[in-house]
């Protein structure tokens, strides 16, 4: 639940600003020099967005764990990780993307870095209709549609209700359900044509057809409003299974109104979420979740998070796709100045696409004079007229020159082939190729002209080979090795334990009369499996779960054994136990064996950490490391 609610949020980037002189080497290994810059780098970004400044490390502190982290990446190249065809292509991949943001022209963008500022500090309530169209169709194609969406908005101008059109027209899979209706969002929701009529649109107005990557849409602004910012909550989870039937979606309901009981009552919200919520990753920090804004975070759970009114107070049980929750708001942040987001909106720019190519032609041009471009325009002449297929093409026309390296006819047949470019006039793709190569040799350029560049596609580099060995020494190996885990086990398999239990069933009957029946089965010394035979001949009337439950883990078990609340629609009289409480005793392998997996990694990486140190010699310039600065 938690990686699908925050699939949409933005990731920040750590700060970091690296200066040439940084270059000098913070340590060797065999021999090896790793830089300063490079140790800043890493420590910056890895202590710049810990949860709590009491888990911050000094640069001292981190050292160590840089080092073993170096150690491991040796360790892989030595084994010649780096030299296999997967992890060159995997490492071209993430440089080709990261590489993306930076061939884009920053100055030429600063107009739409305001104007996505002020997108950012207002909402827009808009509703939408959807018609199909890929992007690949043909001019007749698109025309069609868009015949077909213009006479849809003249039915909506001359008195159509647009939610009614929506239902009827839209192909927006959604449209049946919410009659169009997107609600509130801001910049960088939707994809930037749609944004832009959004924004553009008088409330009340239905926008002109708009072409997207998806097709043409009716965009109809609702309202528009200021935008509240960001806010931070802790929630309280029960998940609901995709399979879960009725029966167990009511318990789980009853769980959750029963903590909202316990909250109402006095009850402490993070210890209640350290100990119910299902959202572990949250549960561990008494259910706080990361900021959030509305419109990044599923509607069924940021609307009810953003009508709290004063830090500290909660909601009533919400039901979501993913299950049950109890909001609390613990505070909120409004929309941050232009100059503190300015960063994060230019490297938003930069990953979109539609946003991205506005700037591409004066780009180019900046690079034109940047690189000393020169064209030979009297070789380009004698390329007039020329078809892609002729047979008569000069192959070594010198065309252009880039930092002085030419490039020929016979570098513009190569880039035609590439492109598969079967037909059409030559000179009809010659601005497309000058701009692929002006680019191309930036590219070749980023590491020299930009430090954070080069520093981000090696931690590319060691984080891949990290994971891969990683993958191979521990993590697998770990699992697959079986009789290892046995024998790790057996020297502590004191250390998981299962706390005080209630050993038994839960047993449910239809109704005092069945309960009874049941008691005297029971009492026979009939096994609660016999007595659900017995019982059940004509119907299902007596239902139980067996199993051993912890304080806090059933909250009926915890009303018979534990003096906890009374469950909410629960019947004494027909719902019961039995079993016997039993006290601390070690969990089994099979009961525990993600955590003794887990015990065992850390056992294994400690003991090839040592085996590292040993085969590698590592040198320190303690000098270099006291001019490094804390976070």
């Amino acid at each position: 639940m938690y990686r699908v609610i925050f699939s949409c949020f933005l990731i920040l980037s750590a700060a970091f600003h690296l200066r040439a002189q940084d270059d000098q080497p913070l340590l060797t290994i065999d021999g090896k020099p790793v830089s300063k810059a490079e140790f800043e780098y890493i420590y910056q970004k890895n202590n710049t967005n810990v949860y709590a400044d009491s888990e911050k490390k000094t640069p001292e502190e981190y050292l160590p764990l840089f080092i073993d982290f170096k150690l491991k990446v040796t360790e892989a190249e030595r084994l010649k990780m780096d030299t296999s065809r997967a992890f060159i292509n995997e490492l071209a991949g993430y440089r080709n993307e990261i590489a993306a943001h930076y061939l884009t022209d920053i100055n030429f963008e600063d107009k739409l870095v305001h104007e996505m500022y002020r997108r950012m500090t207002q909402e827009v309530d808009a509703s939408h209709i959807l018609l199909n169209v890929a992007e690949s169709a043909s001019p007749e194609q698109e025309q069609k549609v868009l015949e077909k969406i213009n006479s849809v908005r003249r039915e909506i101008l001359n008195g159509k209700d647009f939610g009614e059109a929506a239902v009827e027209y839209s192909e927006d899979p959604s449209a049946k359900d919410n009659k169009g209706h997107l609600g509130y969002f801001s910049a960088f929701t939707m994809v930037y044509p749609f944004e832009n009529a959004a924004y553009t649109t008088p409330v009340g107005e239905i926008s002109e057809p708009v072409r997207s990557q998806f097709g043409f849409h009716l965009v109809k602004v609702n309202d528009i409003r200021p935008n509240k910012g960001e806010i931070l909550v802790a929630h309280i989870m029960k998940s609901i299974p995709a399979d879960a039937t009725a029966e167990k979606k009511n318990a789980l309901k009853a769980q959750i109104d029963s903590i909202y009981v316990r909250l109402k009552n006095g009850a402490d919200f993070a210890e209640l979420a350290k100990k119910e919520s299902n959202d572990r990753r949250t549960a561990v920090k008494g259910g706080e979740m990361p900021r959030f804004s509305r419109g990044r975070i599923i509607a069924q759970f940021a609307n009810p998070a953003f009508e709290l009114k004063n830090n500290g107070d909660i909601s009533e049980p919400i039901e979501t796709p993913f299950g049950y929750h109890i909001i609390k708001k613990l505070d909120q942040f409004p929309v941050a100045s232009f100059d503190e987001l300015k960063k994060e909106i230019e490297t938003r720019i930069s990953r979109d696409p539609e946003r991205r190519t506005s700037s591409e032609k004066v780009f180019v041009e900046k690079l034109k004079k940047e690189y000393n471009f020169s064209e030979n325009h009297s070789s380009k002449q004698l390329l007039a007229d020329k078809n892609v297929d002729s047979e008569d093409l000069p192959a070594d026309l010198a065309l252009f020159s880039i930092d002085n390296k030419n490039y020929t006819s016979a570098d513009f047949q190569k880039w035609i082939l590439e492109k598969k470019i079967k037909s059409g006039l030559l000179l009809s793709f010659y601005n497309e190729w000058v701009n692929a190569e002006i680019i191309a040799w930036e590219d070749s350029k980023l590491e020299d002209k930009y430090p954070a560049f080069r520093y981000l596609i090696q931690e590319y580099h060691d984080g891949i080979l990290l994971f891969n060995i990683s993958q191979e020494k521990i993590w697998n190996f770990a699992s697959e090795d079986s009789l290892g885990l046995q024998q790790f086990y057996g020297q502590l398999k004191d250390k998981q334990m299962w706390k005080e239990r209630f050993k038994g069933s839960i047993i449910t009957c239809k109704s005092e009369g069945i309960r009874d029946q049941a008691d005297n089965l029971l009492g026979a010394g009939l096994s609660v499996e016999e007595v659900a035979e017995h019982l059940n001949t004509n119907g299902e009337v007596f239902t139980y779960e067996t199993g051993a439950w912890e304080e806090g883990s059933n909250p009926v078990v915890d009303y018979y054994v534990w003096n906890g609340s009374e469950p909410e629609n629960f019947n004494s009289l027909t719902t019961f136990i039995r079993g016997d409480k039993v006290g601390p005793e070690p969990k089994l392998l099979d009961e525990a064996r993600g955590l003794y997996i887990s015990d065992y990694q850390q056992y294994l990486e400690e003991k090839w950490l040592k085996e590292l140190r040993a085969r590698y010699k590592v040198k320190v310039n303690r000098k270099v490391l006291k001019t490094i600065e804390g976070v």
